[in-house]
């Protein structure tokens, strides 16, 4: 059963445990790292943002994971099938990063001889700016990137572990933001559009046990002049209280129950199909680009793919509405995190 909360409330108790799992449609729930009872070594804060529209992307990502800290930026060249990526990590932030304790307002920055990133927050719009020295051989990235808020539902969950009462996933997925900009490598000049660009947010916050395995997959778009766009994904923790599956129309969630991923783990450039439960949603994924990660540094391990494709497949909304989807670019991952 899916449980939707639907009115202001802390997230955690006193114990330091979830207080009401569930899913919501804004963020409803009250997080403050103060109120965590868990070891300040397995606090997870991270933001990443993915911007993309059918010929190229650009993904940012600030993340202070408790013992380590995590910035990247990442460059998709989807007419070439190329990315190219730099990151940087670092270690005993314990907080440092002053990520916020919501999503609706706080600004974050990152800075220093190779990185300078700065994640704006205003009221009806996001502001990214970075610079990457030495992104590819001899050449800086730069990036000024703006994503309207148009105040759509959004997927928001909080999600605990049977085996650690301390530990939970709070996590909020905005998709199908309205992106403009540019991007700059050397030379060569990106424009983002925003009636053919679109972004996604990631926000998340909590404590993790130290191994999982997890699924998600996002598609940001326009289905017959409307934004449309979904979220997919399983393996945080124990989802009975509610699944992350959403799908997006015109600003307004459509909730899905459990969706599985089939995935052939030899080849993950063959195409990965997409199924639920309650046949709502039915999709398959064809690769365009692999985006691997394989960081081991014995205690603390990420390895994964994140695909990024074309969905191709059909989606049911709650009305019964059917909306046959065709060539809608977005990404499908699966990563086991030892951290």
């Amino acid at each position: 059963m899916q449980h939707k909360i639907v009115t202001k409330q802390k997230l955690l108790n006193e114990s330091g445990s979830l207080l009401n799992p569930g899913y919501a449609l804004k963020p409803l729930f009250d997080y403050s790292r103060k109120d965590i009872k868990a070891s300040k070594w397995r606090i997870k804060e991270w933001d990443y943002y993915a911007i993309l529209n059918n010929d190229f992307g650009l993904s940012l990502t600030i993340a202070d994971l408790g013992y380590s800290f995590l910035i990247s930026a990442v460059f998709f060249d989807f007419k070439n099938a190329a990315c190219f990526k730099k990151t940087k990590i670092g270690w005993f932030s314990f907080g440092k990063m002053n990520m916020p304790s919501t999503s609706e307002f706080g600004n974050i920055a990152y800075h220093d001889k190779v990185f300078d990133f700065d994640f704006y927050r205003f009221e009806n719009h996001r502001r990214l700016l970075c610079q990457v020295k030495n992104f590819q051989t001899g050449k800086e990235l730069s990036a000024d990137i703006t994503l309207r808020d148009l105040k759509d539902d959004s997927m928001i969950i909080a999600t605990p572990w049977k085996e650690n009462p301390k530990a939970f996933y709070y996590n909020q997925k905005i998709n199908c933001l309205p992106c403009s900009g540019i991007i700059k490598i050397g030379d060569n000049e990106y424009q983002f559009d925003d009636e053919t660009s679109y972004g996604v947010l990631d926000w998340g916050r909590g404590v993790w046990t130290y191994k999982n395995t997890w699924f998600w997959g996002s598609a940001s778009g326009n289905y017959n002049g409307k934004r449309f766009g979904f979220n997919i994904g399983y393996g945080f923790g124990d989802t009975s209280k509610a699944t992350e599956n959403m799908i997006f129309y015109d600003g307004i969630a459509h909730k899905l129950n459990n969706i599985t991923f089939i995935v052939d783990q030899t080849d993950y450039q063959k195409p990965w199909r997409f199924t639920s439960d309650d046949q709502r949603f039915e999709m398959t994924m064809v690769p365009i680009i692999d985006r691997q990660d394989n960081t081991n540094f014995l205690i603390i391990k990420n390895i994964g793919h994140q695909v990024f494709g074309k969905f191709y497949g059909f989606v049911i909304l709650d009305d019964g509405t059917k909306l046959e989807i065709n060539n809608l670019l977005g990404f499908a991952e699966q990563i086991t995190n030892h951290y």
